[in-house]
């Protein structure tokens, strides 16, 4: 592990895009997968190429996507989800994360299993507030529906995430495939949960351009958008963007190995920031990735020439962009400031 990463390690950080799907540990998979005699390999190397975009290799979108279907054969019980997210919120703690947004498909879990959706997600807020209080980790949910999937599944987790406001879940997310559905037709749903207090982000401008974006924005009135990287494509989308505030969670990694840019100098973040936009550097699926948000950030002092400052600034973006109350971003504003005050840029800048 080399200095940079200790240094970067050693802040508090806020993540507030990151997939529980995409979030497991190998070794507990395949554990499972030997265990419970899945299809699957049980040795973590053989296992590696089912569920993990590893090494510098990158994948069509549509790859990427496949590997949350051999990913959700694991989620067959309710013990297994609830480990899963004890494990995530345990190695995020390992990070130094102090805020952890976790979003989750409640169809995706309810089917792998023949659950309700009202089990599902019942049983991740349980996980959730048992493994915050254990390892010091701030965590709220925001739970996900996919562009694919019927209008239907999407109004009953939006019922859900109305009825759990306050018990752990704080915001709802649109994903899936933008380039090939729309996501006019879950306008209603989306906006009752705005009306409701909860927060929107949507996924947009990753896989396809800049107009998504201001759909999100303008549409579907999103407080964040997810990716966004295409935004630049349209200077009237980024200065919309700009206007009101709208927060990107941008994952350098992500955007990488699933095709968006086609190698790590390609990606659009200095631009973003120099247009004025406003960043928070994100996770995504870090296993899926084989990354960590501290190795997000070596990766933009490494290609992008960030500070120090600019790492802490991130982290200060993302923690007045996340769903948590009003009082406890002003509490935990308090804490970073505190922590980040005296922290040295002990590795210069790459050049």
């Amino acid at each position: 592990m080399t200095q940079q990463i200790k240094t970067i390690e050693s802040i508090p950080k806020v993540d507030i895009h990151r997939h529980l799907e995409g979030s497991l540990r190998l070794s507990s998979l395949a554990e499972i997968a030997s265990l419970e005699k899945l299809p699957l390999p049980g040795d973590v190397e053989e296992l590696r190429s089912y569920v993990q975009i590893a090494g510098n290799q990158s994948v069509e979108s549509a790859e990427f996507l496949a590997k949350f279907k051999n990913i959700r054969t694991f989620f067959r019980s309710r013990e297994n989800i609830q480990r899963f997210v004890s494990e995530i919120i345990q190695d995020a703690s390992y990070d130094h994360i102090r805020v952890l947004e976790l979003r989750f498909t409640p169809a995706a879990l309810a089917n792998a299993g023949e659950f309700t959706l009202e089990q599902v997600v019942d049983w991740v807020l349980s996980a959730v507030i048992s493994a915050s209080q254990d390892f010091g980790v701030e965590v709220v949910c925001v739970l996900s529906v996919n562009r694919h999937e019927p209008i239907a599944i999407a109004e009953s987790v939006i019922d859900i995430a109305i009825d759990r406001d306050g018990e752990g879940v704080a915001g709802v997310d649109l994903a899936g495939d933008e380039a090939g559905f729309a996501a006019e037709p879950f306008k209603p749903a989306l906006l009752r949960a705005k009306e409701a207090g909860l927060g929107i982000t949507i996924h947009a401008g990753e896989w396809a351009g800049a107009e998504n974006v201001r759909e999100a924005i303008e549409s579907l009135e999103a407080d964040r958008i997810g990716h966004g990287i295409r935004i630049l494509d349209n200077k009237d989308v980024t200065m919309l963007a700009v206007r009101r505030g709208v927060v990107l969670e941008v994952s350098l990694t992500s955007n990488w190995k699933t095709g968006a840019i086609p190698d790590l100098g390609s990606h659009p973040v200095r631009e973003m920031i120099q247009a004025g936009l406003h960043i928070a550097l994100t996770t995504d699926d870090p296993s899926i990735f084989d990354t960590s948000l501290s190795e997000e950030f070596a990766i933009a002092r490494k290609h992008f020439d960030f500070s120090m400052d600019s790492v802490m600034a991130f982290n200060l973006t993302a923690l007045q962009a996340s769903f948590l109350t009003k009082r406890e971003k002003k509490k935990l504003e308090k804490e970073f400031v505190t922590a980040y005050w005296g922290v040295e840029e002990t590795i210069a800048p790459h050049r």
